[in-house]
């Protein structure tokens, strides 16, 4: 017993290997679900890890458009408000320089000028604030130290600017009061050094507050792509990770499901000598299972087919084990019917011992039994020496079964030289004891066919009235000198394919009507002139014989003689007549003989 999922050593070992495994001891149902699960699993670990990841880019992302660029936008505003500011304070001199003054004009500035100072201190104070912030949040990565010198600059810068542009500015403003345009001046010429200062200050400030504000957008960027790159490994390794883990259960599932197809395969192909290894306990383990116990019971119906094939017909087999009910109910069907016999067995056998009896039976019936296979018979039973076998559906054509009957019958006899020539080379000895040879009957008709027997045994065979006019064709052989005989039906059927011979309109034993009977002398086209000759003769006395013509008939029969010395039917006849002489038959006689004896 071979196995086809294991044809090396080392796949086995790692099949054992595998099967030992506890997965593969599960059901399929939880094999699935465990990949599922783990599928699962898996996929929320790499969500966790970019939700994490990603809420610390969001953080980073909100401290910079929180608090660096809008730190950066209030030193930048305080610059403009700045300078808003210097441009009010010319303005305001150039309002309360004209003639007459424009006070309305130098209020209104004077005013604009205030806010400016103030919108100034607010801007830094609101960048400061926003400084300081983010030097306290511990939870982002910023440079705190030169956030911190930013915010010292911002402060001494405001202060100390502010303290010595005041001072400026509140003489400018008395200057500008009592009219003194040169002290005025050089008052403004000063001012605007001090403001050139802050602002100059001020742009430093903003310049490194603009690289920290590149500093924090390239560690966004940074960790963005930290993030994006570990989330991608992260994936890739569960992907990996979840596609090994599958691969892995579903080859546990799809390799016993592949060495099942393949046993499947095997069995449809008719080799039953091959079991499938069953390396897990799941269903489908319990499957091959099954399958080996199936494997099992079909590799012993098929011993038990191909023992019943050798004493039944296979295809009497094949339809007892499809349809048992047709076979028991008995079907009616047209069929042909064969009887074949030995002639001189009996003398032949008489001096025979037990073993050479075997012997010579076994040759004697393979070979007579082998045209009828090859002809599409089916052989109902071996009684003794004799054959029976039958022809018709299922098993062929309607239509072809009494050709392939006769047929099978000419081939038959084709066969005893060969018979012949083996039987003293069976027994041991130069010549047989009686020269053997084979008589044959072949009728046609309606017969029953079915399981006939006991409740303790039964047989599958034909029976009816065609089975026993073939039984008695073949007997009747014996007194004609045939060899092969078949019915009026049978050669109705048969056409042109075969050279027949109509013999006599005989009535059987057991049969009151009458009918013709035919000799098969050959196949269509293969008569000899001789052998077409003989049967012209013998037809032309079988004619003055049924009308009672005895000397023309006799005539007639002797010439069919000169052609075929020996020719049984014709010697037959003439003995016939010769009782027919001196006993004439009744007025009413229409040729007709009926057999007294089987």
């Amino acid at each position: 017993m071979t196995d086809i999922a294991s044809t090396t050593g080392a796949p086995a070992r790692r099949s054992n290997l595998l099967g030992g495994l506890l997965i593969f001891r599960q059901s399929i149902r939880r094999k699935i679900v465990g990949i599922s699960v783990a599928l699962i699993i898996l996929m929320v670990i790499t969500s966790a890890l970019s939700m994490v990841m990603s809420k610390r880019v969001e953080h980073l992302l909100d401290e910079l458009t929180v608090r660096y660029i809008p730190a950066y936008g209030h030193l930048a505003r305080a610059n403009i408000r700045s300078l808003e500011r210097a441009l009010a304070l010319r303005r305001m001199v150039i309002a309360k320089m004209q003639v007459p003054a424009d006070e309305e004009r130098y209020a209104g500035r004077l005013r604009f000028f205030q806010e400016k100072g103030d919108e100034v201190e607010q801007e830094a104070n609101a960048a400061r604030k926003l400084i300081n912030a983010i030097i306290d949040d511990v939870s982002t990565p910023s440079d705190n130290a030169a956030l911190a010198r930013i915010d010292n600059r911002i402060d001494s810068a405001l202060t100390e600017g502010s303290r010595q542009l005041g001072e400026e500015q509140a003489k400018l403003l008395k200057q500008l009061d009592s009219k003194d345009l040169t002290e005025t001046r050089a008052t403004l010429a000063r001012v605007d050094t001090l403001r050139d200062q802050l602002t100059q200050k001020i742009d430093a400030i903003r310049a490194d507050m603009l690289s920290q504000v590149f500093a924090s957008t390239s560690t966004v960027i940074r960790d963005q792509q930290q993030a994006i790159d570990v989330s991608a490994v992260v994936t890739g390794l569960a992907a990996v990770l979840g596609l090994g883990f599958a691969f892995l259960v579903s080859s546990g599932i799809t390799r016993p499901v592949r060495r099942l197809l393949e046993g499947t395969q095997e069995i449809e192909a008719g080799r039953f000598d091959q079991l499938i290894s069953v390396s897990t306990k799941d269903e489908i383990g319990q499957l091959s299972a099954a399958f080996n116990r199936m494997v099992e019971q079909l590799r012993r119906n098929e011993r038990i087919r191909e023992t019943f094939g050798r004493y039944i017909d296979p295809r009497v087999v094949e339809g007892l084990l499809d349809r048992p009910d047709a076979a028991t109910e008995g079907q009616r069907r047209l069929m042909t019917v064969m009887f074949c016999d030995m002639k001189g067995f009996t003398s032949m056998s008489e001096g025979m011992t037990p073993q050479g009896l075997v012997k010579v039976m076994n040759c004697y019936l393979t070979m007579m039994s082998e045209p009828i296979r090859e002809r599409h018979g089916v052989i109902d039973k071996y009684i003794g020496d004799a054959i029976m076998a039958y022809w018709g559906p299922p098993f062929i054509e309607e239509a072809d079964q009494t050709r392939l009957a006769c047929l099978a019958a000419i081939d038959m006899v084709d066969r005893v030289p060969k018979l012949r020539k083996q039987l003293p080379e069976l027994l041991g000895v130069r010549v047989i004891p009686a020269e053997c040879d084979v008589r044959i009957g072949i009728a046609t008709g309606e017969v029953l066919t079915g399981s006939i027997g006991s409740d303790l045994m039964m047989s599958f065979t034909v029976m009816g009235d065609a089975v026993n006019l073939a039984s008695r064709l073949e007997a009747v052989n014996k007194v004609y000198g045939c060899r092969i005989l078949i019915s009026e039906a049978t050669a109705a059927t048969v056409g042109t394919e075969l050279e027949l011979r109509e013999i006599d309109r005989l009535a059987v034993v057991g049969q009151s009507k009458p009918q013709a009977v035919f000799e098969v002398m050959g196949s269509h086209g293969e008569l000899t002139k001789q052998q077409e000759l003989l049967r012209s003769r013998y037809k032309e006395g079988l004619a003055a014989y049924r009308i009672g013509r005895w000397e023309d008939a006799r005539n007639a029969f002797n010439a069919a003689l000169e052609v075929s010395p020996g020719d049984g039917p014709s010697l037959t006849l003439l003995n016939r007549l010769d009782h027919l002489q001196s006993n004439p038959p009744p007025a009413d006689w229409n040729g007709s003989w009926h057999m007294e004896h089987k």
